[in-house]
């Protein structure tokens, strides 16, 4: 494997397996911490969001089929409707005020503008620390620009998956998994293979 690849124009550029031991552990700690970060962000959709959202449809199956007189369900199992999912949030789906005020105004849009303006700044510097990672990977030049540019795409999906669910209708939710998939995916790829670059693969000269 080459320790240093080319560009069209012929410019050689270093990549990871040729840093030095003091850039590798620097790129290394920066990973790890975003690794974390990333997990507990994972955890947090998991927990909050999916779990109690499927929750909430399994007690709204049940309840439906209690309605019908042959049904056995048991009214036991039926969860309490509170701490519900994101797709059944009472923030997210709150009814409109009898009140009319201006849509600017409104606790939906004021909610929904701060989680969201907080998401892009938070998860699009993450996706700038590892597209900087992503350069020094020995690919190809065509690769590692679609690994720098795919994450964001999934970020703004992620992001409009916020607005329409909540503006248009819940049902909307379901755009978070191929958007968060999208630069979850590909923060696990680049994670993966940076770390092996750097510290697995074989060394230039040595059996190459």
């Amino acid at each position: 494997m080459n320790a240093e690849i080319q560009n069209q124009a012929g410019v050689t550029w270093p990549t990871l397996a040729n840093f030095t031991l003091p850039a590798k552990v620097l790129v290394t700690m920066v990973i790890m911490t975003m690794a974390i970060a990333m997990l507990g962000a994972l955890g947090q959709v998991v927990v909050h969001d999916i779990i109690p959202t499927f929750k909430e449809l399994r007690a709204a199956r049940i309840a439906d089929a209690m309605t019908d007189p042959s049904s056995e369900a048991d009214p036991r199992e039926v969860e309490p409707a509170g701490n519900r999912g994101d797709l059944f949030s009472e923030e997210m789906t709150a009814e409109a005020p009898a009140r009319k005020q201006a849509f600017y105004k409104s606790e939906q849009f004021i909610w929904t503008l701060k989680w969201t303006h907080i998401h892009l700044f938070g998860i699009n510097m993450i996706f700038i620390f590892t597209g900087g990672i992503t350069l020094f990977l020995n690919l190809s030049m065509r690769a590692r620009a679609w690994l720098v540019g795919l994450p964001f795409f999934g970020v703004l999906v992620d992001i409009a998956t916020m607005w329409l669910k909540a503006f248009v209708s819940p049902i909307f939710f379901w755009l978070h998994f191929p958007g968060g998939g999208l630069f979850g995916g590909i923060f696990a790829y680049v994670t993966l293979r940076a770390l092996w670059e750097m510290w697995a693969a074989p060394k230039p000269g040595l059996g190459d």
